[in-house]
């Protein structure tokens, strides 16, 4: 997707979906993996069942009130996570992170035929929709804004526009424009026509991920679809996030429950960062917090590796730190023990890679639901050594966006579907869905409840709390 600055609004209206506009190629033709259908189209009272039934040492009654949860600022989130492994088989799903503004619709296969809108339509009609109409609303229209994934973002604006017979406005928001689309007035957000005229927006679906909050405030009086807080509170802040989940563990552990993440190391400057390092034995995780789409996360294995991360110009000062998952031969040893990556299926030369698995929920009236999921693999395959001729990156990250100087791109050729040849691939059962998306709820409501904390009764930000939870001059320098 190119960045464009200055551009008006797109009008989208009804009628207007076209499914390969909205859909990887490789998506159109495919088809769902049984096990994925299955686990789509599983009841949440089965899902608690057969969950409690392997832990039983959980509370079923207080596992089903947290999936039937009604958060009040983060309605929709997507989960990567990554499936490991101890030497003694003590198998997880691990959180990485769990973003306020997912990607996920179009690598998703649709599950019918004769619905080809598929999660678009999901996630609008039972989370999306409902909650605007139980909300007291400014007069105005309907948007979607966005600063990436041009695919996804007019997808739910054709869909919008389908489900509720109105013109939708489809809006670009980019960090740096100077003559945007988008304002706020009183509270009200109003995007640009072609004719320069601004109109009202009561309600608007949000796909901005870079920086959203220089130039969206926490609070207005248009229901946005995550809210600001929703990023600041750990949907785009990884070390706040890293803060509630350790906070909401401290309540989950009374009932059996925990949000497993890697080991984290919060507020770390720069200067810390060899010092931290060295506490891991070498091997580490460096993340800049408030960085997305796989920039600003440094897999660090060596002294070379260390060496050009320090070289670097950072804008931000405030690191994480965090235990490494590789190879059982080069994986950290952090305090719960050695965890290294399941991987994929051995291929035909033997080679097994790293994979993830993006879990994308919304929150509906019936509590949380799976609305999409897809799967990264590494460029590279896993080493059971280390030299310097493999960059651990190539060999650990999955992520497939690529910046580019006038905007984004994808490595499509790593991605897995949750279709019937790559889901085979990826060593997936579905016991590790249901752990997955246990673990993409509990880490949703850890994020709501430190948002929760960090509004005021004015609606407005906690200034004070929040900077000294994640004290970072330049941060609180760009919030709007």
């Amino acid at each position: 997707m190119q960045i464009k600055y200055s551009e008006p609004a797109e009008i989208i209206l009804p009628d207007s979906f076209v499914m390969d506009k909205h859909y990887y190629h490789k998506v159109m033709n495919a088809q769902p993996h049984i096990l994925i259908s299955y686990f789509m189209n599983m009841s949440k009272e089965r899902i608690v069942e057969r969950y409690c039934h392997l832990n039983p040492l959980i509370d079923a009654d207080y596992l089903m009130s947290l999936i039937e949860y009604k958060p009040k600022y983060i309605y929709w989130t997507g989960t990567d996570l990554f499936h490991v492994t101890t030497a003694e088989g003590n198998k997880k799903m691990i959180v990485i992170e769990t973003n306020s503004s997912p990607s996920g619709q179009k690598s998703m296969p649709i599950l019918n035929d004769n619905q080809e809108m598929g999660g678009y339509k999901r996630l609008l009609e039972e989370s999306f929709l409902p909650l605007i109409k139980s909300r007291r609303l400014p007069a105005g229209n309907l948007a979607v804004i966005y600063d990436k994934n041009y695919i996804e973002a007019s997808g739910y604006a054709a869909v919008l526009a389908e489900l509720t017979g109105e013109k939708v406005y489809l809006v670009s928001y980019f960090t740096g424009d100077e003559k945007p689309g988008i304002r706020f007035i009183k509270g009200v957000m109003e995007a640009r026509d072609c004719q320069g005229c601004w109109k009202p927006i009561r309600a608007v679906f949000r796909y901005v991920t870079q920086k959203p909050w220089n130039r969206i405030p926490v609070y207005t009086k248009t229901f946005i679809y995550n809210p600001i807080i929703a990023c600041l509170a750990g949907g785009r802040n990884k070390l706040i996030a890293a803060k509630a989940y350790d906070l909401f563990n401290s309540k989950l552990e009374n009932h059996g429950l925990k949000i497993f993440t890697p080991e984290t190391i919060m507020n770390v400057n720069l200067r810390e960062i060899p010092l931290w390092l060295s506490r891991f034995g070498g091997h580490a995780v460096i993340k800049n917090p408030y960085s997305n789409a796989g920039q600003g996360v440094y897999t660090i294995t060596n002294k070379e590796e260390l060496a050009e991360f320090m070289s670097l110009e950072h804008h931000y000062k405030n690191f994480i730190v965090q235990s490494l998952v590789g190879n059982y031969q080069w994986s950290t040893i952090s305090s719960e023990g050695k965890f290294y990556h399941v991987g994929t299926i051995p291929n035909k030369r033997k080679e097994i890679y790293v994979s993830d698995l993006r879990f994308m929920i919304a929150a509906t009236p019936a509590g949380f639901k799976p609305i999409a999921m897809y799967a990264r693999k590494a460029k590279s395959p896993l080493t059971s050594s280390l030299d310097d001729s493999h960059k651990s990156w190539d060999m650990l990250g999955t992520n497939l966006s690529i910046k580019l100087s006038d905007g984004w791109g994808s490595d499509v050729s790593r991605l897995k579907l949750m279709d019937r040849r790559d889901f085979n691939t990826l060593g997936l059962s579905l016991d590790n869905l249901i752990e997955g998306y246990i673990q993409s709820v509990i880490s949703t409501i850890a994020l709501d409840h430190m948002a929760i904390n960090l509004i005021n009764t004015k609606k407005k930000l906690r200034k004070k709390l929040f900077s000294s939870l994640n004290p970072d001059p330049i941060l609180m320098q760009e919030l709007m």
